[in-house]
């Protein structure tokens, strides 16, 4: 695993590069990212992505449209196409790096408990990199093995290496590095000041970020939510004006362009964020994770099925494609990571109370007793999901005569199934604490303290961001299908009145809202027939549309919060989908009723 540039400091990145600074970010990032491609390869990718896209949209737009603005779509649609694959690797690099950062107070952290029992930087350094996982912990341990035959810990260089990221690692480190030389009663001093000084960068940086967001969001819910649905809202207006306004336009705005906006607006804005408290990744060799493919397959079809079939039945024949795409979809999604969710709502519930159960095992330990038999105390004291996992070590422990590390997380062990580095580093602590004995106590009772910090840093981020999701979240699953149902109904309404015949303007557009002129050539599918607009063919597309708001905004409102987490992603979009697809159709029969 490299670091953060690929293994190379920033100065020697950018030294080694001769075609400028573009594709020296690029290479930094595919190194970062361990992919076997070259940046010379992911170049040569975009431009045969740009060329097929460009061709594509090129073709699709003459059809439609004409032949210049073919040439100009195919234009637009290569170049785009083009810069999207360069990017990517640049995006994706450095939306790993916020997952990362959010695990430097805990390695920081691990550093100081360790240091106090010990106060050798190599072996902290070997440590805090043995417990922990993510990019952070595996250049940390990179530098730990480049450095074994050497006077140093690798610390400096790893430091060094994160520091254009994440500035306070570097004085965290560099006053880690004094404590070890520090006479005792100067060494924990420098110890408090480097965690404070990691907790406090990361406050800082998360403070500044809220700050600096709440223009972009602004803007993205006012030019993806608000200005396009009050656009569809004018549409009756224009059909009643005479206006062609045909469905191939508006399916490309709808469709294609405003996703496509909102897509690369949500992901620039996930790649601001400095950090990210990300939660555990539970993979799907995790041994209460089934395979649940089939079954997420069959639960959407059969939801899908039933839902646009009761939608068609009881709203209009439009709504089936709407209802069916959305229900069916979000069930899916449900289906498929609802048993990673209960993992992951496992994992919370241990991290919530590790901080008392570490309380009470180093009160035991300082005054004296055995470790593993104040792990297995915490257990009976303790009640929920970590009292059960501590009286289960516990037992373990004593029944197979096995030590702290074994108890825990040998075979068929019961920290076995919950993939948190706070577990894990915890464990690691207590099996360092029952080979020193007594004086670990106060360092395991520092432990608690730590994370009990820990988790009201990660609370107050989640506090400092709520406005900013609350608002994204409201509008993908309420606010913008409320809306959209509501304006179509609007226009069903001046169709009919259209339709009964209320003068020539008003029935200029005839039964659409956007007549087709006497000479157009053919007719567009899903319209009425002679190229226009008509409300089935409306109603589909801004179904269609409030379906991906739901999906990205969902999905960036979760990134935002906790860092671009598959699992918490496709479980919220489950439900998200869902929630638009029957607000956007009971706003469209409600406002119906109302006109």
């Amino acid at each position: 695993m490299t670091g953060p540039d690929g293994g190379r400091s920033e100065a020697a990145g950018r030294g080694a590069t001769d075609d400028g600074e573009g594709s020296a970010e690029l290479r930094r990032s595919v190194a970062f990212l361990g992919w076997d491609a070259t940046s010379e390869r992911v170049i040569e990718a975009g431009h045969r992505v740009g060329v097929g896209a460009g061709l594509v949209c090129a073709v699709v737009a003459a059809v439609v449209a004409g032949p210049v603005a073919g040439v100009s779509s195919g234009l637009i649609g290569g170049l785009g196409a083009t810069h999207a694959v360069h990017r990517g690797p640049v995006w994706l690099a450095s939306l790993r790096r916020t997952r990362a950062l959010g695990a430097a107070p805990g390695l920081v952290g691990r550093l100081v408990l360790r240091m106090r029992l010990d106060p050798s930087t190599e072996r902290a350094v070997r440590f805090a990199a043995r417990t922990g996982d993510g990019p952070l912990a595996d250049g940390l341990a990179r530098h730990e093995r480049g450095s074994a035959d050497g006077p140093t810990s690798g610390l400096r260089a790893f430091a060094r290496e994160w520091q254009p990221w994440f500035p306070a690692i570097d004085r965290a480190a560099a006053l880690v590095r004094t404590a070890a030389s520090a006479p005792p009663e100067r060494r924990g001093r420098c110890l408090d000041r480097a965690l404070d000084a990691t907790i406090a960068g990361t406050t800082d940086r998360l403070a500044a970020f809220v700050g600096e967001v709440r223009g972009p969001v602004s803007a993205l819910y006012a030019f993806g939510v608000l200005l396009p649905l009050a656009l569809i809202a004018l549409l009756p207006a224009a059909a009643a004006a005479g206006v062609p306004i045909g469905p191939a336009l508006v399916s490309a705005l709808y469709l294609v362009v405003l996703p496509a906006g909102l897509l690369a607006a949500s992901a620039w804005l996930l790649s601001r964020r400095p950090v990210a408290f990300a939660p555990p990744s539970i993979g799907g060799d995790h041994p209460d994770v089934p395979e649940r493919g089939v079954h997420a397959a069959v639960a959407g079809l059969g939801a899908g099925g039933v839902a646009a079939a009761l939608a068609a039945r009881l709203v209009a024949g439009w709504a089936g494609g709407v209802a069916g795409v959305g229900i069916g979809v979000g069930v899916g999604l449900f289906v498929v990571v609802r048993r990673r969710r209960a993992v992951l709502s496992n994992v919370r519930a241990v991290e919530r109370s590790l901080p008392d159960a570490m309380t009470v095992i180093g009160g035991d330990v300082a005054e004296g007793v055995a470790v593993e038999t104040a792990i297995a105390n915490a257990g009976e004291r303790l009640d929920g999901a970590t009292g059960e996992l501590f009286e289960r070590a516990g037992r373990r422990s004593d029944t197979l005569r096995v030590g702290v590390r074994e108890a825990f997380l040998g075979r068929g062990g019961p920290a076995v199934p919950v993939p948190s580095p706070r577990v894990r580093g915890a464990v690691a602590l207590l099996a360092v604490a029952a080979r020193e004995g007594r004086p670990a106590g106060d360092v395991l009772l520092e432990l608690a303290d730590q994370l009990e910090e820990l988790r009201g840093l990660e609370s107050d981020a989640r506090r400092q961001l709520a406005t900013v999701i609350g608002t994204l979240t409201n509008t993908a699953a309420v606010f913008a299908p409320l809306v959209g149902g509501a304006t179509v109904a609007l226009a069903t309404g001046i169709d009919a009145v259209d339709a009964g015949g209320l003068g020539a303007g008003a029935t200029a557009g005839a039964d659409a809202l956007g007549a087709g002129t006497a000479g157009t050539a053919g007719t567009t599918p899903g319209s009425d027939g002679s190229g226009s607009l008509s409300v089935p063919v409306l109603g589909r597309i801004v179904g269609a549309y409030v379906l991906i708001l739901a999906g990205l905004l969902t999905a960036l409102a979760t990134g935002l919060e906790r860092g671009f987490d598959r699992t918490l992603v496709a479980y919220r979009v489950g439900i998200a989908l869902p929630t638009a697809a029957a607000t956007y159709l009971v706003s469209f029969v409600g406002a119906g009723l109302l006109l």
